[in-house]
């Protein structure tokens, strides 16, 4: 039998509280007592921190607060909660400290959205092979941009130098005051080691060229699978996730996947120009809006003027090819490979 509304008293009605009644506030925890680590790993929203008093590596979820605050290998993060490190245990992550360098890119010259590679690097190793493949400078010149407008030191690593002279693109390099070391089969990695002991380093490079195989020299322990090259020129990607390894004599190399495309969207000509002083002293005489590429696209350019003898001119030529890298797409004859797949 169906009730009429005269039926029903005060006792039938529920009133569900509004989103309003409950009192909420805006101060977040300050989780004094978590624990500070790096993060050396990155999966599925799932962060693997090594803490700095034990060691323990600790599987962590990201807080609620952090909403969309990025977390990335080489951050150095806070973590509270279990962090006994055990099997089938969380901690979380509570806060990320202020980073003091970032690789970034993007998809490719168009895409808005920047893609954070490493954070706090110190080094940029930029793996390149001499032949098979041969070395695509576009992809090296981008990959220095990178590094200093991130704040990293950049260093190229040419592989398989048993194969071909590596004296040739070694020397395209020179201007730039890039170090370089030969790490081919046959060639010592003794060097190095030296310089990226103890220190935090990122290891980039396009798939097949000898990266993983050189990670498994560095750090004999890491056991990181090797591929071999593709018919075509590309490599099979044999490192698929980010991930930072303890070296012998301490310090961190971070291995990353293979990388196909470096976007440079996020980067303005006017931050590669800062990195080198007696270059930016000498555009302050360029007329406004000079893109410094010299004629015809700037007869007035400054940098045309310098002592063509001078280590600041030969510098200006070698600054040159990295703003023209900025305004094309090298890396186009690599997708078009990758199209063909």
């Amino acid at each position: 039998m169906r009730r009429s509304l005269a039926d029903y008293d005060e006792s039938d009605v529920h009133v569900r509280p509004g989103k309003g009644s409950r009192p909420r506030s805006k101060d977040r925890p300050l989780h004094a007592n978590a624990l500070s680590g790096m993060v050396v790993t990155k999966d599925r929203g799932r962060w693997g921190v090594v803490l700095d008093e034990s060691d323990t590596v600790v599987q962590c979820m990201r807080a609620r607060e952090l909403k969309r605050v990025s977390i990335e290998v080489g951050d150095r993060v806070g973590v509270v909660g279990d962090t006994s490190g055990k099997k089938d245990t969380l901690a979380r992550i509570v806060k990320r400290e202020k980073r003091s360098s970032v690789l970034r890119r993007t998809a490719d010259d168009t895409d808005p959205y920047e893609r954070i590679i490493v954070a706090n690097a110190e080094l940029l190793l930029i793996v390149v092979a001499v032949a098979d493949p041969p070395p695509r400078t576009g992809f090296v010149e981008r990959a220095l941009i990178a590094a200093f407008v991130g704040g990293l030191t950049p260093i190229v690593c040419l592989t398989k130098s048993d194969l071909a002279d590596p004296a040739v693109f070694r020397a395209e390099l020179e201007d730039l005051d890039v170090e370089v070391f030969e790490v081919g089969v046959e060639d010592s990695v003794d060097k190095l080691t030296d310089t990226i002991t103890g220190r935090l380093s990122a290891l980039i490079g396009h798939s097949g060229v000898g990266k993983s195989t050189l990670t498994n020299r560095i750090v004999p322990q890491a056991e990181r699978e090797t591929g071999e090259v593709s018919g075509v020129g590309k490599g099979r990607h044999t490192s698929t996730q980010s991930v930072a390894l303890e070296l012998p004599g301490g310090g961190w190399i971070i291995d990353t996947p293979g990388i196909r495309s470096f976007g440079l969207a996020h980067v303005a000509p006017e931050q590669i120009v800062r990195v080198f002083p007696d270059l930016k002293e000498a555009a302050e005489a360029c007329p406004r809006d000079c893109s410094h590429l010299g004629p015809p696209a700037d007869p007035e350019c400054a940098w045309d003027l310098l002592d063509p003898n001078s280590v600041t001119h030969r510098r200006a030529q070698a600054t040159r090819r990295l703003l023209e890298a900025l305004h094309s797409n090298n890396d186009w004859e690599l997708k078009q490979l990758d199209e063909k797949r």
